[in-house]
């Protein structure tokens, strides 16, 4: 598997370029805003959104100031919506550091999702990248829609494969698709090329949802212990899911009943996690996330032939193999 450095190698000038112009556009004239701006920026992860845009608007063209006007946008509204979402799980933690909402308290946190928004509707309007803008709002849009569902789906207990697709792919897959097609339309792509990046974008985030769904069943990590997430959080995604829909010895309704507690017990997961690989669950969402995989890769393939696009298939693989 190609490391992130050789992903990038394409387009490592332009992101080095982009650092300084994305910190500017977080600045504040609020003193306490630009104190927690900067601590948000040390739990910053890979920029796997920027590489997206980048990779794809170098793929295609040359890369412009519109192309950094996407990836900023892009990541001011992907930080806002992880903001809000440590808010709404009550979660203390990000990428190993104290969340804002664990440091700041919800009000803060809150505020400074809601001006990362601002900012990014102000960056779109000041440089009138109307299509962008559309682009993007659309995504987050359907990002709302998509965990809304999801805790109505767990609640009910009623989510079936068709249904969690959805789910995952307003939820995830929407915004990889938005980064995909903002990429193409900064360098002046035409529709339909726009529309293929976006369907690209959409399968590559489809097959990260389902390899984050993974972490709960497989060894990962450093330390090689699942966190278990998803099943503490009642999330019924693709493993268990296909488990429940195969299950041949009766197994399904008890598994529901641990599902819906609020806190289980080692004894518990090991129940829910055993119920899953014996029923397959594992092996069937391995099998869909490289499906998906394979089927982005394809759509690259009428696309110009460069180091940008060696990349996009690099981390397609990447997606697909990391281990956190």
């Amino acid at each position: 598997m190609s490391t992130l450095d050789e992903i990038k190698a394409p387009i490592a000038e332009e992101l080095e370029k982009f650092k300084p112009y994305f910190e500017q556009q977080m600045k504040s004239d609020s003193r306490k805003l630009n104190l927690v701006v900067r601590y948000a920026l040390k739990t910053k992860g890979k920029q796997m959104r920027p590489i997206i845009v980048f990779l794809c608007a170098k793929m295609l063209g040359t890369v412009n100031e519109k192309t950094q006007t996407a990836a900023a946008l892009i990541e001011l509204l992907h930080t806002a919506t992880l903001v809000h979402d440590d808010v709404v799980d009550e979660s203390f933690y990000r990428r190993g550091l104290f969340s804002i909402f664990a440091l700041y308290k919800a009000k803060i946190a809150v505020l400074l999702g809601d001006f990362f928004l601002a900012k990014g509707l102000l960056m779109s309007l000041q440089n009138d990248d109307f299509n962008l803008l559309k682009t993007v709002s659309e995504a987050v849009k359907e990002m709302s829609e998509g965990e809304l569902d999801q805790i109505d789906h767990a609640r009910r207990m009623d989510i079936t494969e068709e249904s969690y697709y959805e789910v995952i792919r307003k939820k995830t897959a929407t915004l990889l698709a938005a980064c995909a097609a903002t990429g193409a339309q900064s360098i002046g792509a035409n529709p339909q090329i726009v529309e293929t990046m976006k369907q690209f974008g959409t399968k590559i985030g489809l097959a990260f949802q389902i390899k984050d769904d993974l972490f709960d069943y497989q060894k990962t990590g450093a330390i090689g212990k699942p966190k278990y997430n998803d099943i503490q959080e009642r999330k019924l995604t693709l493993p268990v899911i296909y488990a429940l829909q195969t299950d041949k010895d009766g197994e399904s309704r008890s598994i529901k009943k641990i599902f819906r507690k609020k806190r289980k017990s080692k004894d518990d997961i090991a129940k829910i996690v055993d119920f899953v690989i014996k029923n397959g669950g594992v092996e069937y969402a391995v099998k869909k996330m490289q499906q998906l995989k394979d089927e982005a890769v394809a759509m690259l393939a009428p696309l110009p032939d460069n180091e940008s696009k060696k990349s996009l298939i690099k981390l397609s693989d990447y997606i697909i193999n990391r281990n956190k």
